[in-house]
């Protein structure tokens, strides 16, 4: 069987994107052929798989892959990559909304391949000595560094993913050192289980608990990742973050066919 499929970047996080609207390619259980495709050298190569299938009251409904073939929670990036994809698909307009693992999303796509999606409120947010534990969508682990050249990504960051508490589920690691116009992320990824050039829920979370630190109640925060800039809204009344958005580029990098 032949797969037609898209491969999108946003800000270096890089999908395949498989349109089952009408016909059914991939489902849940084909972990294996997913983990192949998206190994890199050997498949596509990416960071995980998108299937974009039929909703019955939104635009589309998103099912998202990790890169290790599982089931994924929610892709910040990978979201807006499949909004850019819908509207090349002429299935999404300026505005819409969407079906993903953790509920509805509303998002609108600009020209020149920018996307916004906003991210449910948030108000569980755990805050330790010298980090801070919240879920945007996807749980993660925010912790604050000095300069982030010191660091080894990979190592420090499975150290906290496979620790005593989080080895089981899984968390995704951000570290995050602040800069005067915003902050400079680096994340490592569960499911991946390595670091990415960029995360979109993890850049979430750590724009939000760069809020906390600083008792911001409102704010459009500059996030640098290796992959390029996003931009992360929000208001804060002290209990609840709501109106989160997370802002930036999604591009169609090629598409194409493979044998299955």
């Amino acid at each position: 069987m032949k797969l037609p499929f898209y491969k999108y970047q946003g800000t270096g996080n890089d999908f395949i994107i498989v349109d089952q609207f009408e016909n059914t390619y991939l489902q849940a259980s084909d972990q294996t052929t997913i983990k192949s495709l998206c190994q890199q050298k050997f498949g596509i190569g990416a960071d995980g798989l998108m299937l974009l299938e039929p909703s019955s009251k939104w635009n589309f409904r998103m099912v998202y892959f990790n890169a290790d073939g599982k089931e994924g929670s929610l892709c910040g990036n990978g979201s807006r990559c499949a909004v850019a994809c819908s509207h090349q698909l002429a299935r999404f307009g300026n505005e819409g909304s969407f079906e993903a693992s953790d509920g509805v999303h509303q998002a609108r796509w600009h020209p020149h391949g920018q996307v916004d999606i906003k991210i449910s409120d948030i108000n569980e947010i755990e805050q330790g000595k010298d980090f801070f534990v919240l879920n945007t969508g996807s749980p993660h682990y925010v912790t604050f560094v000095e300069d982030l050249s010191d660091l080894d990504i990979v190592q420090s960051g499975r150290a906290i993913r496979y620790s005593s508490r989080f080895a089981d589920e899984g968390i995704n690691v951000n570290f995050v050192e602040e800069m005067n116009n915003g902050v400079e992320v680096y994340t490592y990824e569960r499911g991946v289980e390595d670091e990415t050039l960029s995360c979109g829920t993890g850049v979430t979370a750590s724009a939000l608990a760069h809020a906390l630190r600083h008792n911001l109640t409102s704010g459009s925060i500059q996030i640098k990742t290796k992959g390029g800039n996003l931009i992360v809204k929000f208001d804060y009344d002290g209990d609840y973050f709501t109106n989160i958005w997370l802002c930036g580029p999604a591009t169609l990098v090629f598409k194409g066919e493979i044998d299955l």
